[in-house]
């Protein structure tokens, strides 16, 4: 499982835009002519032309998403938000753990050698972190250490209990890492790649992360959600290409902390809202459609009156997810990823 965090609070409604709804247009004209001849879901749906390679794995079967979800948070700020998405807790920093790291606890139950769970970042994102054991990786513009230095600092860890395995760890990332001539993670297309090299293999992650930022879109939204999904559509389409085979049995899930307001703002941007779009996507996904209790957008139908109203958990659509991909119990998955839930984990989402 492989999940890709859209910090910024990313526009469900440019994602997947439902055309279909005749209150788009009041809300949204400005923007229509970006979805002229832009692949559709259905005829009420049409997929942003930035998410192109997004658009094809919808049309082969592979991808679907999950439209007008929010999480539990129905404030607007965007730490408390990501929080409470990254922690799956009740409220903003009442849980400490991320739901991620305690679904490696979950299937770290009863084996006697933990799987591997990595983010691709600079610092373990709050989602990963937890008492499972948990690495992160990212491309680095310092120069490389010689294998010298290497070999020294492995003799002096050779007999540290704790460092000991952590270095040993390190240098099996590194040594998995597709990276040449990749310095940071902007590259997105080049990040993809790094992904799927840390991912595949019999002694791949199981779990991964990574973070996308870009998405608050407060003004000229056309243009700065173009070259966000763009980013997000390569690198997508890097990580599928990369898995080769075993896309097949990989899951990709896209989420982000809340939408944003269904009216566009005097210029021309969105400010934050609620509910939003998920985007799911592997070999084994029942794709080429989307899940929605679409709330509609007429004025009486906003979430107070401005924002696309929320109508399906994002919590049942996560546990629902992987524990289907990973043949968990979905009740399970849902108790303890995210505790104290009385919403049911989404099923169907992977093709039995």
């Amino acid at each position: 499982v492989l999940f890709v965090l859209l910090r910024g609070a990313a526009d469900g409604m440019a994602m997947l835009a439902p055309v279909g709804d005749p209150g788009l247009e009041a809300l949204r004209g400005a923007s229509l002519a970006d979805y002229d001849g832009a692949p559709r879901i259905g005829s009420f749906f049409a997929v942003h032309p930035a998410l192109a390679e997004v658009g094809k794995a919808a049309e082969a079967g592979e991808a679907l998403f999950v439209h007008a979800a929010a999480t539990a948070y129905r404030e607007r700020s965007h730490f408390d938000g990501q929080n409470l998405l990254e922690t799956g807790g009740n409220a903003p920093y009442a849980t400490k753990d991320g739901w991620l790291n305690r679904l490696a606890s979950l299937m770290n139950e009863g084996t006697p050698t933990p799987l591997r769970a990595l983010a691709i970042a600079q610092a373990v994102p709050l989602a990963l972190r937890g008492s499972a054991p948990v690495s992160n990786y990212a491309p680095s513009a310092l120069p490389d250490a010689s294998e010298d230095l290497l070999m020294r600092v492995s003799q002096l860890y050779s007999a540290d209990a704790e460092l000991g395995p952590l270095w040993a760890r390190a240098l099996e990332t590194k040594a998995m890492a597709s990276d040449d001539g990749l310095r940071n993670l902007n590259d997105a297309r080049a990040a993809g790649d790094l992904a799927a090299s840390l991912m595949r293999g019999a002694q791949g992650a199981r779990i991964g992360m990574i973070e996308l930022g870009g998405w608050d879109t407060h003004a000229n939204q056309r243009g700065a959600f173009a070259r966000s999904a763009r980013q997000l559509d390569a690198l997508l389409a890097a990580y599928r290409a990369a898995m080769g085979p075993q896309w097949a049995d990989t899951m990709v899930v896209v989420a982000t902390e809340f939408g944003r307001t269904a009216r566009l703002n005097g210029t021309g941007g969105t400010d934050h809202g609620t509910a939003s779009a998920a985007l799911i996507m592997g070999g084994a996904v029942r794709g080429g459609r989307v899940i929605a209790d679409w709330p509609g957008l007429a004025e009486q139908q906003l979430y107070e009156g401005r924002d696309l109203a929320p109508t399906i958990a994002l919590e049942s659509v996560l546990a629902g997810a992987v524990a289907e991909h990973l043949r968990l119990d979905p009740k399970l998955a849902m108790a303890r990823l995210f505790p104290g839930r009385s919403d049911l984990a989404i099923t169907g989402i992977v093709r039995s």
